[in-house]
């Protein structure tokens, strides 16, 4: 009976550590005229499961990422989309819904990206600004969660930002000033 009970012990524990996943740290970032703009971020990957509307529920703001929240910094006052971003740093997380993606700038850093319920750690007081996002369809199913920030024009000061995962593709256009 009692190795019965050891087998079945080892059994669980072995599944429960097969299902943690990790999740890497991650850096994307862009520079003008020698001052950066950076996403610093945690990159969770599918391994299987439905994301978006599952893992990510649709209509509740998401940590964009795995672990800490999601820290912008940036050496430059910033235009995302329509939002004034100052130089500085910042949270971001993301308000995904079937149809749009909203970016969250909040002005909170530091803290742990959910609650022990699972709720995020944005403070609604704390943000910024939001800005929708424009949504398109990757050419092949996005396995690990990337960010990308990119210059639209070589010597210019616009921008973008990407955001990818499973079968979406989130993108807003900056403007470094």
């Amino acid at each position: 009976m009692t190795r019965t009970w050891m087998c079945c012990l080892a059994a669980s524990v072995a599944l429960a550590q097969a299902q943690q996943y990790t999740s890497p740290v991650a850096t994307t970032m862009v520079a003008f005229g020698g001052k950066e703009i950076r996403i610093s971020y945690h990159a969770p990957s599918m391994h299987g499961r439905q994301i978006l509307g599952g893992l990510v529920p649709y209509g509740q703001v998401w940590r964009a990422g795995a672990n800490q929240a999601t820290l912008l910094h940036t050496d430059l006052d910033l235009t995302i989309g329509s939002l004034a971003v100052p130089k500085g740093d910042y949270s971001i997380y993301i308000l995904p819904e079937e149809k749009q993606w909203t970016l969250i700038v909040n002005k909170q850093t530091g803290q742990w990206g959910i609650h022990h319920d699972g709720s995020t750690t944005e403070v609604p007081a704390d943000d910024l600004g939001r800005v929708v996002m424009k949504l398109s369809k990757p050419a092949a199913p996005v396995e690990t969660f990337a960010m990308a920030l990119t210059k639209l024009i070589k010597d210019g000061n616009q921008g973008s930002l990407a955001m990818s995962w499973e079968n979406t593709v989130a993108t807003v256009d900056f403007t470094a000033k």
